[in-house]
């Protein structure tokens, strides 16, 4: 998918750690088997494919259809602010980093893992804990916008330019966002929602937040290009007090 993946699992000493260790390697194959099925970047994967019409939605692995139902929520959801189509073709990649990774921690938790942290290129699925999640700053390179701690499942995603440039696009006007966010960050039980809000969000600017604070069991923080910030009415309950 383009980018790192880290497991922070942890086991109880008296836990059978054979299973856990099966499970991480079964974890690993499901994210490779996930790159392969649906990168754009790969012409002979299943999505290149089905976009070329070379194969049917039957044809290919259910999860195609379970991402490609996931997709159509999450457009619904966002009123078209999220779309598998802003760039003309059929690109659903903006869900399934997160579905991939929530489905592996859910591979992780069932083996008997006491707490598992997946981070897939800065988006996080988190189970059991207690666990400490910093929010980059994007205006002050090295430093943290926001500390986050979890002692249940909980996902933090976060939307912007500032580590791989600008690559979402305000899917109305086809350019990036007029709203000048530097940074979305959401919160909320698994990742796959998560993405797909923060990047939303993102594209959405500061009208975001109305739409967060209507959302269940979601919460966000935003940094402005001018370093402002704003977060939802519920943010706080998620945070650490950063250090001086």
């Amino acid at each position: 998918m383009g980018t790192v993946f880290s497991f922070d699992v942890r086991v109880a000493a008296e836990s059978d750690t054979s299973r856990v260790q099966a499970a991480l390697a079964a974890a690993v194959a499901s994210l490779h088997h996930a790159d392969e099925t649906f990168s754009t970047y790969r012409e002979d994967s299943q999505l290149s494919r089905l976009s070329r019409g070379e194969l049917s939605l039957g044809d290919c692995v259910p999860e195609m259809a379970e991402v490609l139902q996931g997709c159509e929520e999450a457009e619904a959801e966002s009123e078209g602010w999220f779309t598998t189509r802003y760039a003309g073709g059929l690109d659903p990649t903006g869900l399934v980093k997160g579905w991939a990774v929530q489905r592996a921690v859910r591979m992780l938790a069932s083996s008997g893992a006491d707490a598992v942290c997946l981070n897939g290129g800065g988006d996080i699925q988190l189970y059991g804990g207690p666990w400490r999640v910093g929010v980059s700053d994007p205006l002050r390179p090295g430093g943290l916008a926001a500390v986050i701690e979890a002692h249940r499942s909980l996902a933090v995603a976060t939307s912007g330019p500032a580590e791989r440039g600008c690559h979402i696009l305000d899917p109305h006007t086809g350019r990036p966002p007029a709203a000048g966010i530097a940074s979305m960050t959401v919160v909320c039980p698994g990742l796959t929602r998560a993405d797909v809000r923060a990047t939303a969000a993102y594209a959405m600017g500061d009208r975001a937040r109305a739409w967060l604070e209507e959302l269940p069991d979601t919460e966000g923080f935003a940094v402005s290009a001018d370093g402002c910030t704003w977060q939802t009415s519920g943010f706080a309950r998620h945070t650490a007090k950063l250090a001086a």
